[in-house]
């Protein structure tokens, strides 16, 4: 099995895929300061929701190292502004947040030099690297208990990238599949393409690749059709934040493929870690929503691909209700929607 890993700290710098760049050419990024972090997380050269924590984490690294004081008070407050900069630049995923959050209260509470706490802080966001990449194994785990008894080998149908590239590695919906696949219960992995920009085509058609796992390409709209034909067994996705009643959100086009599956009686599952779950939301009618920018829609390379006068409207992810949710798999157990707030104890990092 090939090793994906999207975030590598290495030389007192960060090494990130550039996976604006996949599948055509896999380059690596050099990030040494945070400003830069902040950039390549807003423009998406590191994406999905656990890799942007890991992220933002080592960004707050970066920004904390720049810092030229031995004062205490005055270090805690130029950190405070490296983290306001990082929260800015992807609203939905609530794993930016806990992260940033978490490297925050630890140089808070931190008793020590500056330099001491910079590196208390290097030390965290590794820790917080490794935490995820345990976290999605014991996902991937904890979906063979699960899984439909029949057929013997399962199709499984999954929508944009929650996989090693999204994570600090594994995945987490694709790591569903990469157990699954390591258990000998995958038949094929059916890959949405997932407009506007193609993450499901281009990064999860390419980790499949990577490690030999059988992948279809389709196109969103033909989902309905395939779920009809019965060519899908079951559907795993990603989140990049979860309310505590078990609403999801996840990249546009995941409340539709819930609604398809409901019907055709295609059980439905989201797998995230528990960083991913924000306790704090009632609901997802209170997840804000990302809208990012419309050239995402009208624009291929360099090609205007609709008319002029028309207008746009891009949303980077929609919400699943809940009761559209067979359950969620999380790094403890999978659980239904509902019971998901019986968790909370088990996850002690949110973001304030």
């Amino acid at each position: 099995m090939n090793t994906i890993y999207p975030v590598v700290w290495s030389n007192n710098k960060v090494l990130l895929i550039d996976q604006t760049s996949l599948p055509s050419q896999y380059t690596l990024v050099e990030i040494s300061r945070y400003e830069d972090m902040a950039k390549a997380i807003k423009t998406m050269i590191v994406r999905g929701a656990p890799a942007i924590g890991v992220a933002a984490a080592y960004g707050m690294y970066l920004g904390a190292k720049d810092i030229q004081t031995k004062e205490r008070e005055i270090f805690l407050k130029e950190l405070d502004k490296v983290a306001e900069i990082l929260r800015q630049t992807r609203p939905t995923a609530v794993n930016l947040f806990w992260a940033i959050s978490r490297m925050l209260k630890t140089a808070y509470e931190t008793i020590g030099t500056v330099e001491e706490i910079k590196q208390i802080l290097l030390k965290t966001a590794q820790k917080i690297q490794e935490e995820d990449l345990k976290t999605c194994q014991a996902i991937g785990e904890n979906s063979l208990p699960i899984l439909p008894k029949q057929p013997a080998k399962l199709t499984i149908l999954t929508h944009c990238n929650a996989g090693a590239l999204a994570t600090a590695g594994y995945g987490t919906a694709l790591g569903v599949i990469r157990s699954v696949w390591a258990a000998n219960r995958l038949n094929r992995v059916f890959a949405d393409e997932t407009r506007p920009r193609l993450q499901g085509a281009k990064l999860t058609a390419w980790e499949c690749v990577q490690e030999k796992i059988p992948v279809t390409v389709i196109s969103d709209n033909m989902a309905a059709h395939c779920m009809q034909k019965g060519l899908i067994d079951m559907v795993v996705v990603g989140a990049d934040r979860i309310a505590s009643n078990g609403d999801a959100a996840n990249k546009i086009g995941t409340y539709g493929l819930a609604v398809i599956a409901k019907m055709h009686h295609v059980p439905f599952y989201v797998a995230a870690p528990l960083s991913t779950v924000d306790f704090s939301l009632e609901t997802g009618d209170l997840i804000p929503i990302e809208e990012r920018d419309p050239s995402e829609l009208y624009q291929i390379g360099n090609t205007v691909i609709y008319p002029d006068g028309v207008d746009y409207y891009n949303p980077a992810f929609d919400v699943t209700p809940a009761h559209l949710i067979t359950g969620i798999i999380t790094e403890q157990k999978t659980v239904k929607p509902e019971e998901l707030i019986t968790l909370k104890s088990e996850f002690s990092y949110q973001s304030s």
